[in-house]
């Protein structure tokens, strides 16, 4: 039976105001509820701020609704300054499809560049967020604070050995004394020369606070003005000071190498049979070049990587060794020019000594040390490395045999292999050389064992006594 005709708009009326009620129920409750809170991160490079500032990353994020307004306060008793805001709007509850910021970054540097007038003592960074609001309910900010130690002081530095000396291309010892902050996460302290660094360590039987850094002179380096002793604390802080009363220069001696097709053909095989990383190029030539330049650069990073391992104490004693009834056919830092038909093709300096003697004569260990490489090296061929301590290594290449293996300790004058001409080597012979944090220096100096007495050892006993 069908129902009147009055009673179906009664019913549509109410259907229509159920549903009516319905959806303004969802529209309150979606326009109501915000969410949780913003979360927010704040990550500094260091614990504290120092004169070159510290990074800090802040991480924030609002996955329900949406990130609204973000701002970044660095607080020092009453001054205030704003260093990031970002002003994020938000679409629309019922717009989802249109895109919201839930998440954001903020990559910035606080120091005294960005902070007017910041003092040593105590920062507060102050980060607030808010979620996206809606027109019915406004979001309440989230506060997130970090306190950071302010030191803008340079830490103390003062040099204690006396007379301080070197030569173009060698070695030398400062003894100084450096205040606490060295000592802090993120410090260090030694001798910058040039582009390399030589780190310090605490001086054997000194004071606290006294320490001493083994150093090398680049060959190429020649303005005194670049050597000088750092010292930087765990903030970034930085003190600088000259120590060096003279710096020596030395000549630039040349040498020219006459390259021939049938050298090529005894080196080049030999080298990359033995190093399958590198692939040959077009020509003989080139590959040559590729080994006297590329690969000559990857030993080096190499040596600098052993050095950076050396053992912290001194395992030598009294003059180096240099082979036994030995003539010097090429000599340290010669300025060499390869010739080939005629014509230069490169360039490469010497860093060492070149010694001839008997052939296949015994090679003895220079003085007491551990053995950190053994093995075929590149351009050296068959080749060992004694690590000393402190950074300080011998070499020993391109030769015939090895009776060592890493990590044995050896003593001075223990055989370590026998003379030979492997790897870039032209007739049978030793190339050695003395090593500072990886940088070759002229081995003369560690020979003579007046010169080891005066710039080594007594500056460490006067300073340690």
């Amino acid at each position: 039976m069908n129902l009147p005709s009055r009673k179906r708009p009664r019913r549509l009326k109410r259907f229509v105001l159920a549903a009516a009620v319905v959806v303004a129920a969802v529209v309150l409750f979606f326009e109501l509820r915000l969410g949780p809170p913003p979360a927010i991160e704040v990550v500094a490079e260091r614990d504290g701020v120092g004169r070159g500032g510290t990074a800090v990353e802040v991480r924030i994020a609002a996955p329900h609704r949406g990130l609204g307004e973000v701002a970044v306060e660095a607080r020092q008793g009453t001054r205030s300054v704003v260093l990031a805001e970002r002003h994020h709007r938000a679409p629309p509850r019922w717009a989802f499809w249109r895109p919201r910021v839930r998440r954001d970054e903020l990559s910035l540097t606080v120091g005294p560049d960005v902070v007017p007038g910041l003092r040593s003592g105590e920062l507060e960074l102050r980060v607030t967020a808010e979620r996206a609001g809606s027109w019915l309910r406004r979001s309440v900010p989230v506060v997130v604070t970090r306190r950071l130690p302010v030191r803008l002081e340079p830490p103390a530095l003062a040099v204690l050995s006396p007379d301080n000396v070197a030569e173009q291309g060698g070695s030398g010892v400062v003894v100084y004394r450096a205040g606490d902050g060295v000592l802090e996460e993120g410090g260090r302290d030694g001798v910058e020369a040039g582009d390399w660094f030589f780190p310090g360590h605490p001086l054997p039987g000194g004071r606290p606070g006294q320490r001493f850094a083994l150093y090398a002179v680049p060959y190429d380096l020649d303005d005194p003005a670049a050597i000088r002793l750092v010292a930087i604390d765990g903030l970034g802080n930085r003190a600088v000071q000259a120590f060096l009363r003279d710096l020596r220069l030395e000549p630039v001696r040349t040498d020219v190498i006459r390259l021939s097709d049938d050298f090529f053909a005894e080196v080049v095989p030999e080298i990359l049979a033995q190093t399958p990383e590198l692939s040959p190029r077009e020509t003989l030539l080139d590959t040559y070049l590729m080994l006297n330049g590329e690969l000559r650069r990857q030993n080096a990073a190499t040596l600098k990587a052993l050095a950076a391992e050396s053992r912290p104490g001194f395992l030598w004693s009294g003059p180096f060794l240099q082979l036994p009834g030995s003539q010097v056919t090429s000599a340290f830092a010669d300025r060499r020019t390869y010739v080939y038909d005629g014509r230069p093709v490169d360039r490469q300096d010497h860093l060492g000594f070149d010694l001839a003697s008997v052939r296949r004569a015994p090679v003895p260990a220079a003085n007491g040390g551990v053995v950190v490489l053994a093995r075929y090296f590149g351009i050296y061929g068959n080749t060992v490395v004694l690590d000393h301590g402190y950074g300080l290594m011998s070499l020993y290449s391109h030769l015939s045999s090895i009776d060592v293996e890493p990590g044995q300790a050896v003593a001075k004058g223990e055989i370590l292999g026998r003379t030979g001409e492997t790897g870039l080597a032209a007739g049978d012979h030793l190339h050695f050389t003395m090593l500072i944090g990886g940088l070759p220096v002229n081995p003369l100096e560690w020979w003579d064992r007046r010169w080891i007495e005066n710039r080594i050892l007594a500056p460490l006993a006067a300073a340690g006594g």
